[in-house]
């Protein structure tokens, strides 16, 4: 079985992160999505409430699983059996992080390899803190991002 990890800080997860899950899906045989806890953010969404968005959110897609590290990611990938990790690549600027952290992964464990995907153009300009930025300004983000997440950021920005 050929295992993925497609790793992030998914706070909140939209619809961009769900296009790229179903093409990661269609590669292999199993995707991970690893919510990779990363101390220089302050997330809007703690790790059990992004856990519970992206289950409810994907809750239709098979052999998937959500997780979560907080080590190196070559590590957990080496520890679920995984041949590759999978990035979403929106713009250019994505690219030059992107490539260093693809490349400092392969330094660490060559055997796992780095896969860029592009998601569908209509979800290019999506980032989940431009997301997080509207709701909190009262903006639309139905077409965004799924209900479940919608709502979530309704309540957390109402108070």
């Amino acid at each position: 079985m050929r295992t993925a990890i497609y790793p992030g800080t998914f706070d909140p997860i939209t619809y961009g992160h769900i296009d790229i899950i179903i093409r990661a899906l269609s590669l292999f045989d199993k995707l991970i999505i690893t919510i990779a806890e990363n101390s220089s953010k302050e997330p809007l969404f703690e790790l059990e409430e992004r856990i519970e968005l992206i289950s409810e959110a994907t809750t239709d897609l098979k052999n998937l699983e959500v997780d979560h590290t907080g080590g190196l990611i070559v590590n957990y990938a080496k520890k679920k059996e995984a041949v590759a990790l999978v990035r979403g690549l929106r713009f250019v600027s994505d690219f030059e992080l992107e490539f260093q952290m693809a490349w400092m992964n392969r330094h660490l464990d060559d055997s796992i390899a780095t896969i860029f995907l592009m998601p569908h153009r209509r979800y290019a300009h999506l980032s989940s803190s431009v997301i997080r930025d509207i709701a909190e300004l009262g903006g639309d983000i139905d077409v965004f991002v799924p209900p479940c997440v919608s709502n979530r950021l309704k309540e957390k920005f109402a108070k």
